[in-house]
């Protein structure tokens, strides 16, 4: 028997469409900002992973007549923005600027610390879904949230790697 999805579930696909949209944003950088190779092969990951996820969740919503994000709160999702606050890990409209500016060594240093500040927040989200009383009984939200915990945790530990061995190159 399929357990019923609860309003912690809507939200979180709700609320992570417009948290893996700034990613694909960020991501999208790379190949016209100078990034490194690795970066850029990082960021091409991040983009097919994320857009497939998108289109998972915006399904899911759909299935279970839910509210998809659309006009404005689909720009206050991919904002970060959510009842007035800022959902976890989400950049600021001024860290996405800096990110804009930035070329070369510089936009991968500001790439890596940012998206590792961005996944953060997917698996504070996450953890948050999975203490919410209820919520991610439903099989396809709990796998979901599940995949997202351990690939952005795995994706984490690699940038935190490719930002370690970036600061390694720039002190010699």
């Amino acid at each position: 028997m399929r357990h019923a999805y609860t309003a912690a579930d809507g939200s979180f696909m709700f609320h992570m469409i417009g948290h893996h949209a700034q990613a694909i944003v960020m991501a999208g950088w790379a190949a016209s900002h100078g990034a490194s190779p690795s970066v850029r092969t990082l960021a091409a990951r991040i983009i097919n992973a994320q857009r497939d996820e998108i289109a998972f969740m915006q399904q899911w919503l759909r299935n279970r007549l839910q509210p998809l994000p659309t006009g404005m709160d689909a720009a206050m999702a991919m904002s970060g923005v959510h009842a007035d606050t800022l959902m976890p890990g989400m950049l600021t409209e001024a860290q996405l600027q800096q990110l804009a500016q930035a070329r070369d060594a510089e936009f991968d240093r500001l790439f890596l610390t940012f998206m590792i500040q961005h996944h953060r927040g997917a698996v504070v989200t996450v953890q948050q879904l999975f203490g919410s009383y209820g919520a991610a009984q439903d099989e396809i939200v709990f796998k979901l949230a599940s995949d997202i915990n351990v690939d952005q945790s795995t994706e984490i530990a690699r940038m935190e790697r490719m930002l370690f061995t970036l600061q390694i190159q720039g002190a010699l």
